[in-house]
């Protein structure tokens, strides 16, 4: 099998859910919950009893947080 990468696409990374909090700060139920209505980024099986979250959707949803905010 044969791998093709694009170079102008930045590389994926998976990362656990203990990474996801420490980047998003909200609790493991809050991620479950914006994920059920949503609102957050879902996440992808990698096995019967693995998933991870693509890490560059994680940073735009932050991103996009951080946008949604009002400047005084």
């Amino acid at each position: 099998m044969t791998m093709q990468t694009n170079p102008t696409q930045p590389p994926r990374r998976f990362i656990k859910l203990t990474e996801v909090k420490s980047l998003t700060t909200l609790s493991t139920s809050e991620i479950y919950r914006r994920i059920a209505a949503g609102t957050f980024p879902a996440q992808i099986t990698l096995g019967p009893k693995s998933v991870a979250w693509i890490e560059a959707e994680i940073l735009a949803w932050c991103d996009a947080m951080t946008a949604q905010r009002k400047v005084a």
